[in-house]
């Protein structure tokens, strides 16, 4: 049996494939995270844009001073203020960041919401690139710095008219 080769290095080099198997794992593994991480990010900032725009609907639908904050979620999907029933937001969504439905929420003096936020610890992967009304969120060290605030919601866009050639540019020709 002793052929006079040397032998083992067939494991040798198993064994250093398996290795670097597992560091390209590790690092495949890492990014899938943070990949994951911005999406849900991406999720939240979304979920606290229709928040806002609800908080804000919330306080607008009284036509005189004072305009209250809502005093829960709840208050937001069925505002009991008025005959009829009036919405200003679909569903309480869930928190991406938790998975849960609790929401941190900010209440002024008179108990009404007027921020809300994820109850998540973790710190934000994204610094930049915020929209209206997120500016403050560059210097965040977690979720819970992101405050979803009631803001002025803008004015509908003035009625323009149509570019009636370019209407027609797009029209497919006539056929006879």
């Amino acid at each position: 049996m002793a052929t006079g080769k040397p032998r083992g290095f067939t494991l040798l080099g198993l064994l250093f494939l398996i290795a670097g198997l597992g560091v390209a794992m590790a690092a495949t593994g890492t990014l899938w995270q943070t990949v994951a991480q911005r999406e849900k990010e991406k999720e939240l900032l979304f979920i606290g844009e229709q928040f806002s725009i609800a908080l804000e609907s919330y306080r607008r639908a009284m036509p005189e001073a004072p305009r209250p904050h809502p005093p829960n979620l709840e208050a937001l999907l069925a505002d009991d203020r008025f005959p009829g029933t009036r919405r200003h937001l679909r569903r309480i969504w869930r928190d991406p960041m938790t998975g849960g439905f609790d929401w941190g929420l900010v209440r002024d003096e008179h108990g009404g919401i007027i921020a809300v936020h994820s109850l998540a610890q973790g710190e934000p992967v994204k610094k930049s690139g915020f929209g209206p009304g997120q500016e403050t969120f560059a210097q965040a060290t977690t979720y819970h710095d992101w405050a979803f605030r009631a803001r002025a919601m803008s004015a509908p866009p003035p009625s323009t008219e149509i570019d009636t050639d370019r209407a027609r540019a797009r029209q497919p020709p006539a056929t006879r």
